[in-house]
């Protein structure tokens, strides 16, 4: 490659580590400010309390499924004594 190239792309390859720098340095207080109000503060949520929650969601979604298939059976039967009165 001439040598005008490497000399080129050398440089370009530092000005973009040091634009990365720089975009990284200005959105700093952008991003305390953000973890701030959202409260994250980068720590991992405890293994028992995701466990606890995809249970707890397990145990709804069973509920909603059984009042659901308990709906429609009434829905059905509604229908069906409709039908017997016509």
């Amino acid at each position: 490659m001439n040598k005008h190239f490497e000399d080129a792309r050398y440089y370009l390859k530092r000005a973009g580590e040091t634009a990365k720098k720089g975009v990284e340095e200005e959105l700093e207080p952008v991003e305390q400010r953000f973890k701030e109000l959202t409260g994250d503060d980068g720590a991992e949520p405890e293994a028992g309390r995701l466990a606890d929650v995809r249970s707890d969601l397990a145990e709804i979604q069973e509920r909603a499924e059984g009042e659901a298939k308990e709906a429609i059976a009434d829905a059905r039967e509604r229908i069906d004594q409709y039908r017997d009165d016509e």
